[in-house]
């Protein structure tokens, strides 16, 4: 006997009060901005990244990417460097980039509280369960904050899965100089 999914078996109004409980759970945003950050990571020795090469290689939407990069370069994650050979930079080193800062910086809620964090849920007052969503919203947080992009782009996971990219713009050395300048004149200007 096949085995039927919970939500084709409740009520009509169960289906409806489901669909309207806020899901905590990333985004797409979050998931690709975290996914792109790796990939520059993973080939920023080579030096600036371009964004068609991230969305070549990890299938996401160039236009999409360009938003994301547009929050990211104005939090401080990362840098453009324009012209022929241009493209993105880190503008820490990985090992400063947590994931929470990267999902923080394109707008990403970490919020598992029904009210945004408000208390005001229930009735325009706080919801009996409004500490226990509070609490896991600061230790998923917590978490997010002490991963950062170093381990990840160190993981052997994401070095199998690792596409290598041909320069055709300029050398290596020329590339790698420029991200290396972007990153002291970011951490200059401080």
């Amino acid at each position: 006997m096949p085995v039927v999914p919970v939500f084709f078996r409740m009520s009509v109004s169960e289906k409806y009060e489901f669909l309207l409980e806020p899901k905590m759970r990333l985004t797409t945003k979050g998931r690709f901005a975290v996914t792109a950050m790796i990939d520059l990571a993973l080939h920023s020795a080579e030096g600036p990244v371009t964004l068609a090469d991230i969305s070549e290689r990890q299938k996401i939407s160039l236009s999409y990417l360009e938003l994301l990069f547009g929050k990211l370069r104005r939090n401080k994650l990362v840098g453009s460097v324009r012209g022929p050979g241009g493209g993105y930079c880190l503008t820490k080193p990985m090992s400063d980039i947590s994931v929470v800062d990267i999902i923080l910086a394109v707008d990403e809620p970490i919020d598992a509280t029904q009210c945004g964090g408000k208390e005001n849920c229930h009735n325009d007052q706080r919801c009996m369960t409004h500490d226990l969503w509070a609490n896991l919203n600061a230790r998923i947080r917590d978490y997010l904050a002490l991963v950062t992009l170093e381990q990840l782009a160190a993981s052997p996971k994401v070095k199998d899965i690792r596409c290598c990219r041909i320069c055709v713009h300029t050398s290596s050395q020329a590339k790698q100089f420029l991200c290396d300048s972007l990153i002291i004149l970011t951490v200059t200007s401080f």
